[in-house]
């Protein structure tokens, strides 16, 4: 990511020509990587359909500017981790991701829409998004939000304060465009966010004794603290014994989420700009 600024930025004074706007859509998958994934690894949790609108404004053949807003959905449960450990620990979460993110990409070999002259660039970009998230679990066949529940003793005496909803990612990724003609162009990208909670799934320190949980925040915070009595052909009604500071979580790693997928945008000249073939821009005014 540093290297990624120090490239820009020393490219700067070059090039700062052939201008052009593109505004376009994202369809992907989206996926996350935290306390409840299946193992480790970029697709550690389940797969879901993102999708994207995006603003490009290119200010050379090397360097581009991107304002984006994504919508995705992440999820995972322990139940289909490969370690037994994690099984009977018996948790699982769900949750929508809306996000609204600035990068700065760089075009490694060059990128020229307008001109067809350079079609075809890989890029690497990086740069900062807000995202908001909301962690739910099914229980009893209901939906239910966990944050306000407090699972781990948010909120109690002692303990921390709940987790903010709204939350700063960190976006880098890879990429490569193509452009099909002097307008419409086609790209994949992969990007990681890099987040500051370890909460995207509401799993992150230790737990809090059921008796505890319950007498601070209620017996529905008390009864998903803790999931491992819902196990088993016959799950028991008594909450299984588990002391105040076992582990629950890893604090130690914060939580990522990651968008990919395929991109379509058109392209817009600015004013006085001309296409391959001279065609007048698209923001200039019309003659009459």
């Amino acid at each position: 990511m540093r290297l990624v600024i120090i490239i820009i930025v020393a490219l700067l004074p070059f090039g700062l020509f052939a201008q052009s706007y593109e505004a376009g859509l994202m369809f992907g998958g989206s996926s996350y990587q935290g306390d409840i994934s299946k193992s480790e690894g970029i697709t550690a949790g389940k797969i879901h359909p993102s999708l994207g609108l995006f603003f490009r404004y290119n200010a050379n053949k090397f360097l581009s500017a991107k304002a984006n807003f994504s919508y995705g959905k992440i999820s995972a449960a322990d139940s289909d981790s490969e370690n037994e450990g994690r099984r009977q620990r018996n948790l699982s979460f769900q949750s929508n991701i809306i996000e609204f993110g600035i990068t700065g990409e760089l075009n490694l070999f060059g990128y020229q829409p307008g001109e067809l002259q350079r079609r075809f660039s890989p890029y690497l970009f990086g740069g900062i998004a807000v995202f908001h998230f909301n962690p739910e679990t099914n229980y009893n066949g209901q939906l239910v939000e966990l944050q306000p529940l407090g699972t781990e003793g948010q909120g109690m005496e002692g303990f921390e304060e709940p987790y903010k909803l709204t939350q700063i990612a960190i976006p880098m990724g890879v990429g490569m465009k193509f452009a099909l003609n002097e307008r419409l162009n086609l790209g994949a990208e992969i990007g990681f966010r890099k987040t500051f909670t370890d909460y995207l799934d509401d799993v992150s320190g230790t737990y809090v004794a059921y008796s505890d949980l319950l007498q601070g925040n209620g017996e529905l915070a008390a009864a998903l603290g803790s999931r491992t009595g819902e196990l088993g052909e016959r799950p028991s009604d008594e909450p299984v014994v588990v002391e105040t500071g076992a582990i629950r979580g890893n604090p130690g790693k914060d939580d990522w989420y990651t968008m990919a997928g395929l991109t379509l945008s058109y392209t817009f000249y600015p004013k006085n700009g001309l296409g391959k073939n001279g065609n007048k821009n698209d923001f200039g005014c019309p003659k009459f």
